[in-house]
Parts: C-alpha cells; structure tokens; sequence
C-alpha cells in the first residue's frame, strides 16, 4: 500500500508539474499563474496542492532545477558524437536549439525569471547557467586541453551567445529557426579558433 501512495503522490506531483508548464507563455510568465488554475489543470483540490509544494514559488523552482538538468543531459549526449567523429559546436549547438524548440515554456520560464523580481528565482536560474557553464569549461580542459583560465573564457562567450539565439529562437518559425542554427554555429567556430589562437600564441617557443 505505501508504494502504491507514494506512486500516486508522484504521478500527481508531475501533473502539477505539467499543468504548471502547460499555463506558462509569453503573456503569461510564472508570476502571474494561480495555483487555484495549476491544481485545477493537474485535477486536485487546491487543498491538495500543498502536499506536494510549499507553495507557488516551490513549484516554479523545481521546473528551474527539472530544466537546467534536462538541458545538461542533452548537451552530455551530445558530446558523445565526438567519439564518432561529429563536431561538437555543431552537436552542442543543434541539441540546444531542439531544446529551445521541445521545451518552449521552460525556456522561456529560464530567461523571464533570470532578471525577474524574485531573488530566489534569480539564484536558482543563475546556478543552472552556472553548472551549463562549468561542464563545458571541463569539456575545454579535459578533452581540448585548454589552460582552465582560457576555458573559462571561452565556456562563458559561448553560453551567453547560446542563450541569446535561444531567446531570439523561442518565436521564429522553421526556416529562421535553422538560419540562427548555422550564424551560432559559425560564430562559436570563430571563438573556438580565437581560443585556439591564444593558446598557441602563449606556448613557449623553443
């Protein structure tokens, strides 16, 4: 009987979940969802409600963590072409931007809260960029060997750039859509042969 609850408390802690993805659009941000709607949507009492969250604002960090997390999985796979000889800009950079597409209220839920009122909001979403950031910085410096000064350099450019297209990426239909895939695409081989640059310029010469 308790797996059997605590199944049922899960399957409907994800259609909170849901419910709340589902509410959130570019007119509508996270601020303005009433829980009254969510749980309605979800198909409980608002009563019910508080045995899965504290409140609204609970709820709208765990989409914040769920998102950020999914995006690093994606991302992980991607990188694995490159044992297969695919390129990891442009692996790195499709993935992202398929994201963008599949997973539109989340996204957006990411760049509204990132400079919005909330501080807890703001932290949850800047520790997400930062552990996007962090992961490629060691891809750089495991796999590129990048001096960790220069990874970092370069992790940074090229998530603020992802993020921007991601942003310009969330109204545009197909064919803008693949035209902002390959300008990011170029534009990040053009900072990847910068980095490269740079660190060729610092070695010694004999």
């Amino acid at each position: 009987m308790a797996g059997i609850r605590a199944a049922q408390k899960e399957k409907t802690r994800r259609a909170l979940i849901q419910a709340a993805m589902n509410q959130l659009s570019a007119e509508h941000g996270y601020a303005s969802l009433s829980l009254r709607e969510v749980a309605r949507e979800a198909g409980i009492a608002p009563t019910s409600f508080y045995r899965h969250f504290q409140n609204m604002e609970e709820l709208g960090l765990t989409l914040v963590d769920e998102g950020g997390l999914t995006l690093r999985q994606l991302l992980r796979q991607s990188r694995q072409q490159i044992a297969k000889g695919g390129s990891i800009i442009r692996a790195s950079v499709t993935t992202f931007m398929e994201f963008v597409n599949n997973n539109t209220a989340i996204f957006r839920l990411l760049l509204q809260e990132k400079s919005g009122n909330s501080r807890e909001f703001r932290m949850a979403v800047a520790r997400e960029v930062e552990h996007f950031t962090s992961e490629l910085e060691d891809y750089l410096v495991d796999e590129q060997k990048f001096t960790r000064e220069l990874a970092e350099l370069q992790a940074d450019a090229i998530v603020r750039i992802v993020f921007s297209v991601g942003a310009d990426a969330l109204d545009a239909d197909n064919k803008e859509r693949q035209r902002l895939t390959e300008q990011t695409i170029h534009q990040l081989r053009i900072i990847a042969r910068g980095a490269e640059a740079t660190r060729t310029a610092a070695i010694p010469k004999e």
